[in-house]
C-alpha cells in the first residue's frame, strides 16, 4: 500500500514539474535537438590598463589581446614581456613571486611548471553585456555600507 502511494505522490510531483514553466537557459527558445545559431564573437578589451581585483588571490585578468600567443611546453610568449628580465624594458607587471614556488613551498629560479600554463587562471574580458544579472559586492564596497 505505501509503494502505491508513493508512485502516486511521484506521478503526481513529475506531472508538476512538467507543467511548471520552462527553464531559462542561455540557449534562448531552441530546444536541445534544433541547432541554434551561435552568436557572433565579442570584442576582446584591448585597454592595456590593470583592472582591480574583487577579492584576495583573485587572479589579475588580462588587459590586451592574446590571440596569437604561444603557450605550450615548448614556448611561453606571455614570459616575453612579465619574466623578471623583460618587465624592465617592457614595463609590464611581474608574475607573482607564487609562480616561482614548487609544490613544496620551495622557491625556484624560474617559473614553475605547475604555473606555466598562464590561461588556466588569467583570462582576457570582453566588451559585452553580462549574460545574466550579478548582485556582487566587493569587500571594501560591502565594509562601507555598514
Amino acid at each position: 500500500m505505501k509503494t502505491y502511494a508513493f508512485i502516486i505522490v511521484l506521478a503526481v510531483a513529475a506531472t508538476a514539474a512538467w507543467a511548471a514553466e520552462p527553464i531559462a537557459t542561455l540557449r534562448g527558445p531552441a530546444s536541445l535537438i534544433e541547432q541554434a545559431t551561435a552568436p557572433s564573437m565579442a570584442k576582446v578589451s584591448n585597454t592595456d590598463l590593470r583592472r582591480m581585483r574583487n577579492y584576495p588571490e583573485q587572479p589579475p585578468t588580462i588587459p590586451h589581446l592574446i590571440r596569437d600567443y604561444q603557450i605550450d611546453r615548448n614556448a611561453n610568449k606571455c614570459l616575453s614581456c612579465h619574466s623578471r628580465r623583460a618587465t624592465v624594458d617592457s614595463r609590464a607587471p611581474m608574475v607573482s613571486i607564487t609562480h616561482f614556488m614548487n609544490r613544496d613551498g620551495q622557491f625556484l629560479a624560474s617559473v614553475s611548471p605547475r604555473r606555466y600554463f598562464c590561461t588556466q587562471c588569467h583570462v582576457t574580458q570582453q566588451v559585452t553585456k553580462p549574460l545574466v544579472g550579478n548582485s556582487f559586492v566587493d569587500i571594501d564596497s560591502a565594509l562601507s555600507n555598514e
